[in-house]
């Protein structure tokens, strides 16, 4: 992809920072779907929702995260993920997230309906399901 044009990206976490650096494209997916971000994007603020994480460096080299909620936002050439997790896929444990994700699922079925510890149950389901996903490629 010689000639492309790459843009500032930032990936952080509670923790601290996950990723920064140039890539030539971003994407993740959004309370609204999937997108893909390229160097010179309109301004955007959204939600994003578990999914995995792809920062395409260029020369078809690809950085994969697991990525928790969180929001994107990008401006000026510059796009910021601030997300509760983002974990290399090698770094996933299946069988800690099935456990992690029938612990969610017993809450689920616990809790009443409209209340906070179902909200809590179902975030948590949503997390777990989409990281299974990607530790099982």
């Amino acid at each position: 992809m010689a000639g492309e044009t790459k843009f500032e990206v930032e990936v952080l976490t509670p923790e601290g920072e996950v990723f920064s650096g140039e890539v030539s494209q971003v994407s993740t997916r959004t309370a609204g779907g999937e997108i893909g971000i390229l160097a010179n994007h309109a301004p955007l603020l959204a939600a994003l929702r578990p999914a995995e994480l792809r920062l395409h460096m260029g020369d078809a080299e690809t950085r994969r995260y697991a990525q928790a909620h969180g929001w994107l936002q990008v401006f000026g050439n510059h796009a910021r993920l601030l997300v509760e997790e983002a974990i290399a896929p090698e770094e996933l444990d299946s069988g800690l997230l099935k456990e992690q994700l029938a612990d969610a699922e017993q809450r689920l079925a616990e809790s009443e309906e409209g209340s906070g510890k179902r909200a809590r149950a179902e975030k948590d389901r949503t997390r777990t399901e989409a990281f299974l996903a990607i530790a099982q490629g």
